[in-house]
């Protein structure tokens, strides 16, 4: 019992730290158009503008999709095919524990009791018990990040994805791949498989 309750800490922040770590993706896309034909792209200015988070992440982000895109083949044009825009959102989730537990209990007369623990004396006794308890409070940041693609003839969006997770805002080379890692799996999705 001891070593379970030695362990349990580590076990808890184990799986809050393997939680933490994964992207939620979704993509949607417009199943009329042709994704052959897109092979050049370039960033729209006004819409990245309007993204509501530091210029530093904003630079970030737009460093990792452009690294999925030459990846993909696509190169980045003056007169692109695509346009490229972001849009981030952000909440506070506040996540409480209950971690009350325990063990022990009192005696009733004797050298035996009810529960964990003996009991003293002849009368009602107390015996002894072990407990770990309280709440545990975190708040922690999720993001959205959206990655949009409109075709530049046209103005109309192409497709859309979305990577949901928690965000790292307090050591900055953590952050750095952390939108790696959202950019990453977001463009997985790009370019759609059509049925």
């Amino acid at each position: 019992m001891k070593k379970l309750l030695k362990f349990t800490p580590i076990l808890v922040f184990a799986i809050l730290l393997s939680s933490c770590s994964s992207v939620r993706v979704a993509a949607d896309y417009d199943k009329d158009a042709n994704f052959d034909q897109y092979k050049t792209f370039a960033f729209f200015k006004p819409g990245i503008d309007k993204a509501e988070i530091s210029d530093i992440d904003k630079r970030r982000i737009l460093r990792a999709i452009e690294a999925e895109l030459l990846a993909k083949g696509m190169t980045k044009s003056e007169n692109p095919d695509v346009l490229v825009s972001i849009f981030t959102k952000s909440n506070q989730r506040v996540d409480v524990y209950n971690n009350a537990w325990g063990w022990g209990g009192w005696g009733w007369g004797g050298f035996g009791g009810w529960g964990w623990g003996p009991g003293w004396g002849w009368g009602p006794g107390w015996g002894w018990g072990a407990g770990w308890g309280g709440n545990q409070v975190s708040t922690r940041t999720e993001g959205m990040l959206f990655i949009d693609l409109v075709d530049a003839k046209e103005k109309e969006l192409i497709w859309q994805g979305s990577g949901t997770g928690y965000l790292v805002t307090n050591n900055a080379a953590r952050k750095e791949a952390r939108i790696k890692e959202f950019v990453a799996k977001t463009m997985e999705q790009f370019p759609p498989e059509i049925e």
